[in-house]
């Protein structure tokens, strides 16, 4: 009986699977409530409408580095005029100018180191005088005569730029400066110290003499006004030091180029050569030297035993100073053939554009001179430097 009893309680073989099964899906299913707890939470913590929810892993007690800005990119500075025109230039003998002083009013402007200075600015003030261009401040107060910078100065810059300050006087101490400019006029050059033969003998300077005169000028401080500025002068709104001078050559004859540039060279000596360009049309020999006409064609006689400025007519004149003008690049100031001159060759002389004239006789350059007769003091052979400091200073 035992026997049986224990047989009949015992499970069938199925019966225990099935039991088995229950409890394998009760496991399964409390597994899946798990799972799904923790989907719950992981989206509570990834939850975009709790954007204070911490990240997963995260240290719930830390505290939430606030959002970085990018930090913006810095404006860069404008560039100055001057900065401007030296990267538009890419030269590096460039050199910016500027000009500064009470009443100016100008933009920068190029010049161009290891030559000289050109076209500067001549400002016109009222009730003012213009008393040149300093590189201080302090020089331009003072009227520093040997500070002074014009055309015949050299460009020097410091990182290519270089201010320059103006200088201005009263009407009244222009007046008592009274300044008298003479014009040197120079012709042919000769090595003998005896001189040469003919009746033009008296035409050619020893070149000795001529070194002694430059050496003077150079080293007692002369200034050497640009023709601008002698202008300016004659109509009394540029005032100029009282020892100015300026420097000329008749002709261009090859002892000019052979003897004399060097030594004006050497001196640093501006300078003016009065070409006749149909005879010749040479380059500048030196950056101190002006080339400007002396007529293209016209330094011949005429039917009155007189030069052609005295026998053509204005029309004639002007087409004549036209052409030298172009062979030169400029018609400024010209010189007359011989000295010779009337009201035709003014006449002609204004037509052609030109603003000065230069004769052979003899005086001085003061304000209110005729700008179509300026007269010179003309060097002879054995004009010695004494002479020259009797004469001039």
């Amino acid at each position: 009986m035992a026997s049986r009893n224990r047989s009949t309680v015992a499970e069938h073989p199925s019966i225990r699977a099935r039991r088995r099964g229950r409890g394998v899906a009760w496991i399964a299913g409390g597994a899946t409530v798990v799972l799904a707890a923790a989907a719950v939470a992981t989206f509570l913590l990834i939850d975009p409408l709790h954007p204070s929810s911490p990240a997963a892993g995260s240290n719930p007690g830390a505290s939430v580095s606030p959002t970085r800005t990018p930090t913006p990119t810095p404006t860069p500075t404008p560039l100055t005029e001057a900065e401007q025109l030296l990267a538009a230039a890419d030269d590096p003998n460039a050199c910016a100018l500027t000009y500064a002083g009470d009443g100016i009013s100008s933009p920068v402007v190029r010049q161009d180191q290891g030559t000289l200075y050109r076209d500067l600015l001549l400002p016109v003030r009222e009730g003012w005088v213009f008393a040149g261009w300093y590189p201080t401040v302090a020089d331009a107060a003072g009227y520093v005569d040997a500070a002074r910078v014009n055309g015949s100065d050299v460009v020097a810059c410091s990182d290519q730029q270089v201010t320059l300050h103006a200088a201005w006087m009263t009407p009244e101490q222009f007046a008592a400066a009274g300044t008298r400019v003479p014009i040197l006029m120079y012709h042919q050059f000769t090595a003998k110290p005896e001189g040469e033969e003919g009746w033009l003998r008296g035409n050619y300077a020893y070149v000795g003499d001529f070194e002694a005169h430059m050496s003077h000028l150079a080293s007692t401080g002369f200034y050497y006004p640009t023709w601008d500025e002698l202008e300016g002068f004659i109509d009394s709104r540029v005032y100029l030091p009282p020892r100015s001078v300026i420097v000329t050559d008749d002709d261009a004859d090859q002892s000019w180029f052979d003897l004399a540039v060097p030594i004006v060279e050497r001196y640093r000596v501006l300078s003016t050569s009065f070409m006749i360009t149909a005879y010749r049309q040479d380059p500048p020999p030196s950056i101190y030297v002006q080339r400007r006409s002396h007529t293209h064609d016209m330094h011949r006689g005429g039917a009155n035993e007189k030069g052609l400025m005295v026998n053509l007519t204005p029309e004639e004149i002007a087409a004549d100073l036209r052409t030298s003008a172009q062979v030169l690049g400029v018609g400024q100031v010209v010189a007359y053939p011989y000295g010779h001159y009337d009201q035709r060759s003014k006449d002609g002389v204004v037509q052609a554009g030109y603003t000065m004239a230069r004769t052979i006789e003899p005086g001085f350059v003061v304000p209110g001179t005729d700008k179509l007769a300026l007269p010179v003091v003309r060097i002879d052979y054995g004009t010695t430097v004494d002479d020259l400091i009797r004469r001039i200073g």
